[in-house]
């Protein structure tokens, strides 16, 4: 790992590479051990690089967007931690398409949008993650998703080489695309959207974010929805109706606001979250026979 190290400060530069960051600072639950080593390239070629170089070097990688769907173990995890955010998140406007990193975040992209009076993506205004995490799952939320928008991806493979996926070969579906199944790391997204009234624009936003303020308890730190929906339901209505409401495991508690959110009520940790997760998803089933699959990514 010294020598992986050494390799990686002359990539992405000294200042860029942390040494046991606590993911806790770097994840919307505020829960995680550190991570062995972190990185935060500033190019799509420095991610190339530090990916062939961690190959080399037999040493696992992961990548990190702004952590908001995800909870990392109490221990942390080993290997190195590829941050792409703030470092990694320009985006230029032409005409009617965007080009955006995938380090901005999906409020950066429809906030752009609205500035240019380019409408479609507004309904991700309140998505909290990158664009490069709702490229991989298909972000989407009140009646828009990813797939809808997005008309281009640029990828950096496992091996290290880049790669360009089109809309038609992305195979977006609900909270899955082929990228995630091929362990792709999103470098960058094309976006072609629809030229219309900023006004009008701003008016949607505005109202989806109340809509989003109003029902969903952004106040307090949450991966964002716990639970995929299942197939013919709701899970907030399934954990609700299985009289979870508020049920708590240490710092982690079923949402009093919503029931489709697990929150961090202060010191959680994340053997609380997966306990809770772990008995809502055992009470859910024996009530109603669903099966409830969790959103939410888990590094161990």
């Amino acid at each position: 790992m010294e020598a992986l190290i050494a390799i990686l400060n002359g990539i992405v530069g000294k200042g860029n590479v942390m040494l046991n960051e606590p993911m806790s600072k770097h994840t919307t639950f505020e829960i995680g051990g550190p991570a062995e080593v972190m990185v935060t390239p500033e190019t799509a070629d420095e991610v190339a690089e530090v990916v062939k170089a961690c190959n080399e070097a037999g040493v696992a990688w992961r990548v990190l967007g702004n952590g908001s769907d995800l909870l990392v173990s109490d221990e942390g995890v080993g290997g190195v931690v590829i941050q792409l955010l703030d470092k990694f998140n320009g985006l230029h406007v032409h005409g009617n398409v965007i080009a955006a990193m995938a380090g901005a975040t999906n409020a950066q992209v429809a906030e752009a949008a609205q500035a240019a009076g380019l409408a479609g993506y507004e309904f991700a205004c309140g998505i909290p993650g990158t664009i490069g995490g709702a490229a991989i799952m298909n972000a989407g939320a009140y009646d828009g998703q990813f797939a809808d928008a997005a008309t281009e991806v640029l990828c950096c493979t496992p091996e290290g080489e880049f790669a360009l996926v089109f809309r038609e070969e992305a195979d977006w579906t609900y909270r899955h695309s082929m990228m995630s199944d091929e362990g792709y790391i999103v470098l960058g997204v094309i976006f072609e959207l629809t030229e219309d009234d900023p006004d009008a624009i701003q008016a949607r936003m505005d109202d989806l974010q109340e809509r989003r303020s109003s029902k969903q308890p952004l106040e307090m730190p949450s991966a964002g929805s716990t639970f995929k929906r299942p197939e013919g339901y709701f899970a907030g209505k399934l954990i609700q109706d299985a009289g979870l409401r508020g049920y708590s495991v240490g710092g982690a508690q079923v949402s009093t606001k919503h029931t489709g959110f697990v929150v961090n009520t202060g010191g959680a940790t994340a053997a609380d979250v997966r306990q809770l997760i772990s008995d809502v998803q055992a009470a859910v089933e024996k009530e109603f026979g669903v099966k409830l699959e969790p959103e939410v990514r888990f590094w161990e």
